[in-house]
């Protein structure tokens, strides 16, 4: 039974290491104290321990450069604090049950405190301490727990803006993600430590009370025991007792000054690169300050009656000081002032070649105020939103935007950049709003006439005060930082497949495989490299279909990989798959999919041009062909928009990839789907028949 007991605690014990069992360890001699009795010299041990403790806290707290550097200081003040009441309470055991055996009887450290500081006479010496007791709690340790208490209500008033503050610099690519989280943590740390702070001063406040408590009680209970139990003569009893009894106190509170001065120097500390030293020495060291206190100590010692050695030396001693400092000064300055040495050309390597953002934002000095959050901007929010829209539509992370104003701009221009090039432009005004003309209005605002930059449509820059006046007339009204934002919208969202790289479809995968681990190991690289994956998903993308269903989108590729490697092919056989998905903005919750076909000889002629294209290359009408055909299906498209229902083609598979290609940049708003895309249980309704005269003009003729 006792192997397995010592076994249990040999298994209990190597959980920790030699530096874990030092607080449990600190935990039971505190609880030791409290309860059995120690002898003088154990006490000598402890007390000078005691104040070894106080000197190191104190040097640590005036060395330390931030407050979070120290951030165990609360936790060390309570077992500070406990280690020194414990002791308080074994030093006044000793004292009323030894006191009468004389001074030595509690330890030489006690009786050699008493002696010094009585110094002869004990009323002196206990008014000595009583002041000391007050400059204690009254002074330092009431000032720090005001100063612990404000800083902590500050600290969490600020947490919410910096906070923002944190996620603004994210956005605009300032910091990464990971320095972003660096400092959430250090957010999250200081404004525990504070709070920390607010109720370990409430320790040495505590602690300095019962400091006085605990001398109150060593007098009278000395006297009463020295003069009751032992029948010591009065002037005995309280010679020895009161010796006693302030060495023991004194010997306490040095170490609780000590401990109060650190609270003090940890919450009064300003958060700098520099020591308390440091910054102490570097801000004093000012010579006009010098050379005025100087001047002022010179003419006190030249007032008859005062010591005219010691103000006048110390005059001389200040200004000589301010003299040397100001001479060291003018050194500095002179030295910075120099060119300095033509270095020699460094030679180019891979650090001076600069990579380009994945989405970025040039602005002109105008448009500045909408990016400064303290002047109200809200283009950083506006873009956030949009990244987070867009990355939740299109089923990827959208890159960070970064955002640089550019001195080469016009004051209210702005470019929207991808990988480095500048693919949007576009004006706008800070102080402005920008009024929309939606296709009915009832009137015209005054203002800078304009096109709304994202879609081209009639809009004017107006005063923030003409917004109800806009509003009743029938335009809507947005913010500049708004217009800059939907025009971004628009342009991250037609080249979603450039943002698109190896590295998010790795991620992807990565997230897709904590889910359905056997898919992505048997698809990449099973069957399929991952740079084909990357471009299936770019086309995808490109052709509006959005990549939120990875499931289905890697069971498409799993099961056609065996037959193409081809991104366009892969495309075609995985789109079927995602019907239901691509189809749910263009139903729009309507029963019928109202839709539009090609005539019969259209689409057989469009067979035959693809059938006899060469391999690899991609299929070529005659032009007068394609016009023909362009033009009825701009015809068609327009006529569906104009009765309420989104412009859908349906044509065969074989046509639909090289047909949607074609009319991607002529006929933006037509969506090209195959039959095989529309799941069985929805219904469709034909609601036009696209038909041209794509006979060759000779045949025409």
């Amino acid at each position: 039974m006792s192997t397995a007991v010592l076994s249990t605690i040999r298994h209990g014990l190597s959980r920790y290491d030699k530096s874990g069992l030092a607080i449990p360890a600190l935990v039971l001699l505190i609880m030791a104290m409290l309860v059995v009795p120690l002898p003088p010299l154990v006490l000598d041990v402890l007390f000078t321990f005691n104040i070894l403790v106080g000197l190191v806290v104190i040097m640590v707290a005036i060395n330390t450069r931030r407050p979070l550097d120290f951030s165990s200081f609360p936790s060390v003040l309570l077992f500070a604090t406990m280690l020194r009441l414990a002791l308080n309470v074994a030093s006044t055991r000793v004292i009323l049950v030894h006191g009468h055996e004389g001074h030595a009887s509690a330890g030489q450290v006690i009786a050699a405190f008493g002696e010094f500081v009585i110094g002869g006479n004990y009323l002196v010496g206990f008014i000595i301490f009583v002041i000391l007791m007050i400059v204690n709690f009254v002074v330092v340790t009431k000032g720090a727990g005001r100063v612990s208490e404000v800083n902590a209500r500050f600290t969490l008033d600020a947490m919410p803006g910096k906070q923002m503050a944190i996620d603004a610099d994210l956005s605009a690519g300032v910091i990464d993600q990971a320095a972003a989280r660096r400092r959430r943590e250090e957010l999250s740390q200081e404004s525990d430590f504070f709070g920390s702070m607010d109720g370990a001063s409430k320790f040495v406040s505590g602690d300095a009370l019962a400091g006085l408590l605990i001398l109150l009680i060593n007098l009278v209970g000395g006297l009463a025991i020295g003069l009751g139990q032992h029948g010591m003569p009065l002037a005995e009893a309280a010679r020895t007792y009161v010796l006693l009894t302030i060495g023991d106190g004194l010997v306490a509170q040095i170490p609780a000054l000590f401990l109060s001065l650190a609270t003090a120097i940890v919450v009064t500390r300003v958060t700098t690169a520099e020591s308390m030293t440091e910054q102490a020495v570097s801000q004093l060291a000012d010579p006009p300050a010098l050379f005025i206190g100087a001047a002022i100590l010179a003419v006190l010692g030249l007032v008859p009656g005062m010591p005219h050695a010691v103000f006048l030396t110390l005059a001389a001693a200040a200004a000589g000081t301010g003299l040397l400092l100001l001479r060291r000064r003018e050194a500095a300055e002179g030295a910075a002032a120099a060119p300095p040495p033509p270095a020699a050309p460094k030679e180019l390597d891979w650090d001076d070649v600069e990579q380009v953002d994945p989405i970025g934002l040039e602005i002109g000095f105008g448009l500045i105020p909408l990016v400064n959050p303290d002047t109200g901007g809200q283009l950083m929010a506006r873009i956030k939103g949009v990244r987070k829209k867009l990355s939740s539509e299109l089923g990827f992370l959208v890159s960070p935007v970064r955002i640089r104003d550019v001195l080469s701009l016009e004051p209210d221009t702005y470019h929207i950049v991808l990988h480095g090039v500048v693919r949007a432009r576009g004006m706008a005004k800070a102080g402005r709003e920008l009024a929309i003309n939606p296709g009915t209005v009832y009137g015209r605002p005054d203002g800078v006439p304009t096109r709304e930059p994202a879609f081209g449509l009639e809009a004017v820059w107006i005063d923030p005060a003409q917004r109800d006046a806009a509003r009743t007339l029938g335009w809507t009204v947005v913010d500049a930082a708004t217009a800059i934002a939907t025009h971004m919208n628009k342009v991250l969202r037609d080249s979603a497949a450039e943002l698109l790289s190896h590295d998010e479809t790795q991620k992807l995968l990565d997230k897709l495989a904590t889910r359905h681990p056997k898919l992505v190991e048997e698809l990449v690289p099973g069957k399929l490299p991952l740079g084909v994956v990357t471009r299936t998903l770019q086309q995808l993308l490109a052709e509006g279909v959005p990549i939120r269903d990875m499931r289905s989108i890697a069971e498409g590729l799993l099961e056609a990989a065996p037959r193409s490697q081809d991104p366009q092919a892969l495309v075609a056989m995985v789109r079927p798959r995602l019907g239901r998905m691509i189809l749910q903005s263009l139903a729009d919750g309507a029963e019928a999919l109202q839709v539009m076909t090609l005539a019969p000889h259209v689409e057989q002629l469009l067979h035959d041009v693809l059938q006899q294209s060469p391999p690899g290359l991609p299929p070529v009408l005659e032009p007068g062909m394609a016009e023909s055909l362009y033009g009825a299906l701009h015809d068609s498209t327009r006529r569906m928009e104009a009765g309420g229902a989104a412009a859908v083609l349906v044509v065969s598979p074989p046509v639909r990839p090289w047909l949607a290609q074609a009319v991607r940049h002529r006929i933006p708003e037509l969506t090209v789907l195959a039959y095989s895309e529309i799941p069985d249980d929805q219904a469709v309704r034909v609601v036009a028949t696209v038909d041209a005269d794509l006979r060759n003009p000779r045949e025409a003729a």
